[in-house]
């Protein structure tokens, strides 16, 4: 992704100030981008914040406050030259209150580095002289970052100011055994030396309908470490983890559905992705006909069976790939509780009837073998590979139980 495309999803910076302490008048603000964004009022009342006390300065403190997120990385400079042999200052980014800015907090730590350079050099900040050369410096940085996420600006022959906003991702999600890996890139534009041995070794089995499990056993990969390579790969925005497809699975329409109503971009995006040919792509309205169809006490089967979509020109296994990956849908799970006595329950499975695990993880755990499953449609097959019992067999094993277990839905 581009520095200009992340930008335009995260935070920008609504004000820069440059704060310091003066021998005869305190605390101050000396520079400010753009002017007066930080009302005199609002300074008094956070500026033991901003120019600290000794056991504050040299760490990012961030205050929200009147309508403000302030990040700030106060310093001080220790030399006989300065009128109290130290010289106090604080610069500051102003984002809107509550909003996420630890992207900017290395940014704002190096730029008080380079100012502490410079004023080591030069005495660049405590000049007062040198107010303008700041304030049009701190004015390109604003515009810079806000724009493309990245600004150089030359200061004198010897120092130039680089600085550069990385996006700072969530933490990543935890990958399961029973997920199934998706590319959210196009594999073409994936360029596999830029990942270690391993994620290599795994790439060629992530086609959206192997699952984590699988993957391991395919690649001989010990399973720890697929998941650790897939976690990586979802943490960067290149892979998103969705259920094992089957056709006993439920699925239900999220509020999202919507947009596919109204979003031009997406149709098209739609249409190209379950299209089982894409010469010939389906109609919206089929599509948007074949979600609505998606509801609790409608398996995939059945929806195919009253619908049959590849006489609509759509990859049912698609269709459902690219709701989970847009949010237009999600899986209802089933979650067997065991509630009375357990007699009849086999030990392995009955660590597992705690309502905590779905019967994806349960069919995924419980079995040491593939089995492969070949299920008609018309003049069409769809071969499945599952690890493990199936959900027909899982069903049979709770049946057995009458009134002992329940099934719990979500």
């Amino acid at each position: 992704m581009a520095i200009s495309d992340s930008v335009k999803q995260i935070t920008q910076i609504r004000c820069i100030f440059f704060g310091d302490f003066h021998d005869v008048t305190g605390p101050r603000i000396t520079v400010q981008i753009p002017d007066d964004y930080i009302s005199r009022d609002t300074f008094t009342n956070l500026q033991n914040y901003i120019i600290c006390k000794p056991q504050l300065r040299e760490k990012i403190i961030t205050i929200n406050t009147a309508g403000h997120k302030i990040i700030g990385y106060p310093v001080h400079i220790k030399n006989e030259r300065f009128p109290r042999n130290e010289y106090i200052f604080n610069l500051c980014f102003v984002c809107e209150e509550g909003a996420r800015t630890a992207q900017y907090e290395p940014v704002v730590k190096k730029l008080a580095n380079y100012l502490i350079t410079l004023e080591m050099e030069s005495g660049f900040a405590s000049n007062e002289a040198n107010r303008s050369t700041l304030k049009n410096i701190l004015q390109q940085i604003l515009h810079d970052l806000n724009k493309i996420g990245h600004c150089v600006i030359p200061i004198d022959e010897a120092n130039t100011i680089h600085l550069r906003v990385v996006e700072i991702h969530d933490d990543p999600v935890d990958v399961h055994d029973h997920q199934v890996p998706v590319f959210t890139v196009p594999r073409s534009s994936f360029n596999p030396v830029h990942w270690d041995l391993t994620t290599q070794q795994i790439l060629q089995f992530i086609d959206g309908y192997n699952h984590v499990a699988k993957i391991a056993a395919e690649t001989d990969v010990e399973i720890s470490l697929v998941k650790a390579c897939i976690q990586n790969m979802v943490y960067y925005g290149v892979v998103k983890v969705i259920p094992i497809f089957q056709y006993s699975n439920v699925y239900t329409v999220t509020p999202s559905i919507r947009q596919l109503a109204y979003n031009k971009n997406l149709q098209e995006e739609c249409r190209k992705y379950v299209a089982i040919n894409e010469r010939h792509l389906p109609a919206n309205r089929d599509i948007f006909k074949l979600y609505c169809a998606l509801a609790p006490g409608s398996t995939v089967k059945d929806v195919c069976s009253r619908h049959n979509p590849h006489s609509l020109k759509i990859d049912e296994q698609k269709l459902i790939q690219f709701g989970m990956m847009k949010g237009l849908i999600r899986r209802l799970h089933k979650f067997p509780i065991l509630i009375g006595e357990d007699q009849g329950v086999q030990k392995q499975f009955k660590a597992y009837f705690d309502g905590l695990h779905s019967y994806d993880e349960i069919c995924c755990k419980t079995g040491d073998y593939f089995e492969v499953i070949e299920i008609q449609f018309g003049n069409s097959s769809f071969v499945l590979f599952l690890q493990g019992m199936n959900h027909q067999e899982l069903d049979e094993k709770v049946e057995k139980e009458p009134g002992n277990i329940l099934l719990c839905w979500k």
